[in-house]
């Protein structure tokens, strides 16, 4: 497997508000469980926190990888060969994307917490699919990378 030229990956985190309301989830659960004791308590508040925290965790553990010839969004892996040209979304267009505009073809790797984006053309015309949206917080340089990997696979 050959490395692209220009190397790309970034990990879509959880906004650092996501880990307070994690906290606060763990409180929620400490006062519920507050008229059975101390011990109870201290239960609630740690296993509420934890579980809290799991799920972001697991929300924001998403990634956005260039390996090879391939783009590597989430779960899903596409040829570089197989994508077209990349729109770079400022915060408007991306919610214009995210909403009125979006076919509900498109793969969407969507982060509402995350203002831009880009828009990748689907040009493989055995897949259904018309175009990935990728929430990224740099799109400039997810659309070089992708540009250069499909210098290199051509």
């Amino acid at each position: 497997m050959q490395l692209s030229a220009t190397p790309y990956e970034e990990r879509l985190t959880a906004p650092r508000s996501w880990w307070f309301v994690s906290f606060l989830v763990g409180v929620s659960f400490a006062l519920i469980l507050l008229p059975f004791g101390t011990l109870p308590l201290l239960g609630g508040l740690v296993g509420g926190t934890a579980a809290a925290a799991v799920v972001a965790s697991s929300y924001g553990s998403v990634r956005i990888r260039i390996v090879g010839d391939s783009l590597i969004a989430g779960e899903a892996k596409i040829p570089v060969t197989a994508l077209g040209e990349a729109e770079i979304l400022d915060p408007e267009e991306a919610r214009a994307w995210r909403t009125y505009k979006a076919d509900t073809r498109a793969f969407l790797l969507l982060r509402a917490y995350i203002p831009t984006a880009l828009r990748v053309e689907v040009t493989d015309p055995d897949d259904p699919t018309p175009y990935l949206y990728l929430s990224t917080r740099e799109p400039e340089r997810l659309a070089e990378a992708l540009r250069a990997a499909r210098e290199t696979a051509a």
